[in-house]
Parts: C-alpha cells; structure tokens; sequence
C-alpha cells in the first residue's frame, strides 16, 4: 500500500510539473487586454514558489474537471466581495479567453455582503476592462466586458452562497487570509485553496493609493493568468 501511495504521489507530481502553457489561440480579449496580459505572462518567475504550489492545485482541479465533466467552477472569496475577489473573478475570465480554455464559470462572494469598490473598478478600468454601472445605491450592479461577443459579467458584491454562485461542485479560492481563517469550511465547496493577497484597501485616502490598487490587480492577473497557463486544453 506504501508503494501505492508513492507512487500516485508521484503521477500527480509529474502531471504538475508537465503542465505546458498552452498554444496561443486568436482570442476575442480586447486588444489592451491582451497587451496586458503579455505583459505580466513575462512575470511567471517572479512567483514565489510556495505560491505555486497553490496556484498549481486550481490547475489541476480545472484540468481535472474538465476532463472529467467538460466544465469546472471557481468561486474567488474574499470577506467582503469588495477587491480581491472581484479582481480574480474578472481576471479567471480573461485567462481563460487568452488560453483558449473554455468551460470554465468564474464567480465571487464573500462572508459579507458590502460592495464592488469603486477603486477596485478604477484599476480594472485601466488594465483594459470596460466597466459600466447599471445601478445606484449602497451595491450597486456593474456589466463587466473583457472580449468581443463575450457575455457580459455581472460583478457586485454578494455572499459566496448567494446567487447566481453555485451551491455545489466548485472549488472556493480563498483570496485573503481573513476568509480563509473564519471560513474553515466552505459549503458546497469540492475543494478549498487559499491565495491570500494583502488588501489593498489599506491603501485607501493615501497618496499611494492608485499605486497600490494597480499593483495588487497586477499580482493578480499574473497569479490568475499563471494557473490557466497550466490547464492543457480538452477536446
């Protein structure tokens, strides 16, 4: 039986480190999008490798799901499905798009529900997302677009059960550490791995500010866009 284990230990360890990025495919992404993400695709080295690991697991749970069932869920969380989770949530999209990668629902929630910030938008906005409101008050609705012919993406600040969030067969990403503490675990989930970012809301009212929120929606994308580099495409 030892020898057993090993072993699969082993496959699942080749099978990770034979992970190639895949080939490029003419996508729909807005061109500033694209220039974008060449951009950051150049920063894989920089990742910390005990970061790796875990963004190698979200691969490997994509490629898994999607071998087995042709389609996969991720839900991003954060507490207050504000920042961080907003910014994976749009940024899985657009790897995907960029990779070829299709079958994949990107989704984001929280332990709270407050609101999509509007600084959060900002650097979005300036990464080459286009980003409306549709509705005003305390959370308000925004139509998010990253590609031609793309569906649109409803962001707005919601608790991780709540819909149009999946209730079962995803795997939650936990984007801060608050999160991942208070929510050991998380209903519905197949599987919990935790990415935790600093907040960038630390940043907020200082002369830092911009600066912060866009190099946070940069180690993002890089992040994000490194986990789908490892998804082989499935026919």
């Amino acid at each position: 039986m030892k020898q057993i284990s090993m072993l699969l230990c082993s496959v699942i360890l080749i099978s990770l480190c034979s992970f190639n990025v895949n080939d490029k495919v003419p996508t729909k992404l807005y061109p500033s999008i694209t220039t974008y993400l060449k951009a950051v695709e150049k920063d894989f080295d920089k990742i910390p490798e005990e970061r790796k690991i875990q963004l190698k697991k979200i691969a490997l749970y994509l490629q898994t799901k999607l071998g087995a069932e042709k389609k996969a869920g991720l839900v991003f969380i954060c507490t207050h499905n504000s920042r961080r989770s907003h910014m994976a949530q749009l940024w899985a999209y657009a790897a995907a798009e960029y990779y070829g990668v299709t079958g994949v629902e990107n989704y984001s929630g929280g332990l709270e529900t407050t609101a999509f910030n509007e600084r959060s938008v900002r650097a979005l906005t300036k990464a080459g997302f286009q980003i409306a409101k549709k509705t005003e008050g305390t959370n308000p609705i925004y139509e998010v677009s990253y590609a031609k012919d793309a569906p649109v993406v409803k962001a707005f600040s919601k608790k991780y059960m709540d819909a149009p969030n999946p209730t079962s067969n995803f795997a939650a990403i936990m984007t801060c550490s608050h999160a991942d503490k208070n929510c050991p675990i998380v209903q519905g989930a197949s599987i919990k791995i935790a990415i935790p970012y600093e907040d960038p809301k630390d940043a907020d009212g200082k002369p830092n500010e911009t600066e912060v929120y866009n190099e946070r929606c940069k180690q993002i994308a890089t992040e994000v866009l490194y986990a789908f580099s490892l998804v082989k495409k499935t026919k």
